[in-house]
């Protein structure tokens, strides 16, 4: 390919996480080689609009949370003439061909494969899993039941519907108490960065914290709560999985759990040991499992997977996937990855690399219509 790579850095959106996709978008501008790629900025406001943002102005601001410029123009995506994805300004201007992006966003409507569908339609490359494995590794639940019929241990849990639990809310709340014991967890399927989650000590709390998990979805785990250390592994795709060393997590007295406030709020919301503290069996058999859960939702590109290590049984229990995870300045998978003899700046080129590897592969399928 001649000349630079055009990588489109796409962040915002219109999620829970929209504030968490700005940090990890400004470390990724930071890192990404300017070398080797021209690089686009493209925000998505919370009311959905597509703007290109001057990358100069960002530079120059250098703040550790991308702002949306007012000025910054419309644009739409769309395929090209010759078919290529193509930046379309909303205004008249000059169409912008791009060769590949890379989707910098959390949550909902952006890393649930609905943007994944829309990359796909415009005929472009794009950075991580496709549609399918973006999906379901969204939903907590799904992700655990192919998780679990992959032979990958997961805890207990229970999942309520929001029109159920409105028709009715008692034999909900006895649905969700039915084989579990104290304390619970209550999460939203398709949110991620600790968003809509309560630990739940007394079944007295347990609706108030079902009220606000269903602000978020439509579909609520109530998980069982283990005494457990948090462990995660960062995979990267490559000739074979790459598992990197895992970390763990040890949120501070002051919160219950690794919450959105103890990530993204408090500086010292949790310490960090990296690598965890895992004798080399353990540390063996988190990375063999990260994998299986990678293989397993049939991911693509890079994604963090969650684990669960039972302090009285020494089980590992798989918790979630994110396959796109945070990218901000303090984010564990660029950490772990760093830890494992991956720079950051070598990580993004990698993933874009990867992208349009993946890209040209499904572009040599026959597409089964005629042309």
């Amino acid at each position: 390919m001649a000349g630079k790579i055009r990588v489109v850095v796409l962040y915002g959106g219109r999620s829970g996480e929209h504030e968490v996709s700005l940090k990890s978008a400004a470390s990724v501008l930071r890192h990404l080689d300017r070398s080797r790629f021209e690089v686009i900025p493209v925000s998505i406001d919370k009311e959905g609009r597509w703007q290109w943002n001057d990358l100069h102005t960002l530079d120059q601001i250098n703040a550790v949370s991308l702002p949306i410029l007012a000025d910054a123009p419309e644009m739409r995506l769309t395929r090209g003439a010759d078919g290529r994805g193509t930046l379309m300004p909303v205004a008249p201007g000059a169409p912008v061909e791009i060769d590949v992006v890379f989707p910098v966003m959390h949550g909902p409507l952006c890393e649930d494969g609905a943007v994944q569908g829309l990359l796909e339609l415009a005929d472009v490359a794009y950075v991580g899993s496709g549609v399918l494995a973006s999906a379901v590794s969204m939903d907590k639940d799904v992700a655990k039941r192919l998780a679990e019929f992959a032979g990958i241990p997961v805890a207990p849990y229970r999942v309520l519907g929001r029109k159920a639990f409105t028709q009715d809310r008692s034999a909900s709340l006895a649905k969700a108490t039915e084989g579990l014991c104290l304390p619970v967890f209550v999460k939203p399927c398709n949110m991620g960065s600790s968003v809509g989650i309560h630990k739940v000590k007394t079944w007295d709390a347990l609706g108030a914290a079902l009220d606000d998990a269903f602000r978020y979805d439509v579909k609520v785990l109530v998980e069982q709560g283990i005494d457990a250390r948090e462990i995660e592994v960062a995979v990267l795709e490559g000739e074979t999985l790459f598992a990197s060393v895992a970390s763990e997590l040890n949120p501070n007295a002051h919160h219950e759990f690794y919450s959105y406030e103890a990530k993204y709020l408090d500086p010292d919301g949790a310490r960090v040991d990296l690598p965890a503290r895992l004798d080399a069996p353990q540390m063996e058999r988190v990375r063999s499992l990260a994998t299986q859960v990678f293989a397993a939702l049939e991911c693509s590109g890079f994604a963090r997977v969650d684990f669960f290590l039972d302090r009285q049984s020494g089980q590992f229990y798989f918790n979630e996937i994110n396959t796109l995870p945070g990218f901000t300045s303090i984010s564990m998978y660029p950490k772990m990855m760093e830890a494992s003899g991956v720079p950051y700046a070598e990580l993004l080129s990698r993933l874009v690399d990867l992208a349009l590897e993946r890209y040209r592969q499904r572009q040599s399928l026959e597409r089964g219509y005629a042309s």
